[in-house]
């Protein structure tokens, strides 16, 4: 099988990339490393350095692609109050242009990974069920790309399925970018001797996925046939983490005294957010096999061994007023 995964540079991308490959299957890719490393691909892997929203580009090189994964995204919730030309843009439109490249290119399954931010502030736990109620750019992008997508296969014969992952961590995630990822952020700033930044009061609810697990099931939504037109949350629903808690384990396994600095609230930032897992494991096998200690210990390994970084405030702040955080303004992660 030829399987095409777009940001196979990135974090999720790259352990996808390394399972099919583990499988024997032929894997491809493109990445713009915005939000990547190149030295995450796979030396049987090959990458194209090509930004997903050149869909003319993109259908060129999906030729002969049997199934495309599409785990590309500047998952910036965040930052997309306001950046949400920026975050849409890679979201929206980037769905849309791999989307269309892989009809032109008769590409018979796509898999979307879509965003827990779908679901908004509906009761917890979240369930496939519920009515998509995103409340920032970011999830309405993702939701607007879900929908697309089931109307091009439908139209046109692809058949699809949607993971929607939440909270991923582990070795390989992006750890100097300081809107996003807030362990890998807690690790970097505490290894560097410095306390974990917290918004608000800390108690925002969370379960972390670690990066293997989600693997686990992303390799049987898009390989086996049987599994189709469904939406699945991919991730745990036990081990329910405060943000503040988080911040505890992650000084804990570096040695960091200092409390955390607390921070105003973000804006629209959901307080609790957890996916049931019901789905997952009746239809692919779901347990969750690392626990959020583990995640925590085997992340920081990871950032000491490749080096703490400075914070890269590359990705630009459109909107810059009252309501910004006043640490991405002053650059203060």
């Amino acid at each position: 099988m030829k399987i095409f995964i777009t940001g196979i540079a990135g974090f999720l991308g790259s352990h996808l990339a390394d399972r099919f490959i583990e499988l024997g299957h032929e894997v491809l890719g493109n990445d713009n490393l915005l939000g990547g490393y190149e030295d995450n691909v796979h030396e049987k892997a090959q990458l194209f350095k090509v930004d997903c929203c050149d869909r003319e580009r993109m259908t060129k090189i999906m030729q002969g692609a049997d199934i495309v994964v599409h785990t590309a995204a500047t998952a910036h919730e965040g930052l997309s109050v306001f950046s949400p030309d920026f975050i849409t843009r890679n979201i929206f439109q980037a769905s849309v242009s791999t989307i269309s490249a892989a009809i032109e290119n008769n590409v018979k399954r796509f898999v979307y990974c879509t965003s827990m931010a779908r679901y908004g502030n509906q009761q917890n736990p979240f369930t496939e069920d519920m009515t998509p109620a995103p409340v920032d750019p970011y999830g309405i992008a993702k939701v607007a790309g879900e929908e697309v997508l089931k109307v091009l296969c439908d139209t046109h014969g692809m058949t699809w399925n949607i993971a929607v992952p939440h909270n991923i961590v582990g070795p390989r995630q992006r750890y100097d970018d300081p809107f996003r990822n807030v362990m890998s952020i807690m690790i970097n700033r505490n290894l560097q001797g410095k306390p974990a930044i917290v918004y608000g009061d800390g108690l925002q609810t969370r379960c972390f996925s670690y990066v293997d697990d989600c693997v686990n099931c992303l390799e049987r939504i898009t390989l086996d046939e049987n599994i189709s037109g469904e939406i699945i949350n991919i991730g745990p629903d036990e081990g329910t983490i405060t943000i503040k808690e988080l911040a505890g384990l992650v000084a804990d396994e570096t040695g960091v005294s200092e409390p955390p600095i607390f921070m105003p609230d973000r804006p629209r930032e959901v307080k609790h957010a957890t996916c049931s897992a019901d789905k997952a494991r009746r239809l692919l096998g779901y347990n969750t096999r690392t626990n959020i200690r583990t995640a925590v210990i085997r992340t920081t390994e990871y950032i000491r061994r490749r080096g703490v970084k400075p914070f890269d405030y590359t990705f630009p702040l459109e909107i810059v007023n009252e309501h910004t955080p006043k640490t991405w303004k002053d650059k203060l992660i």
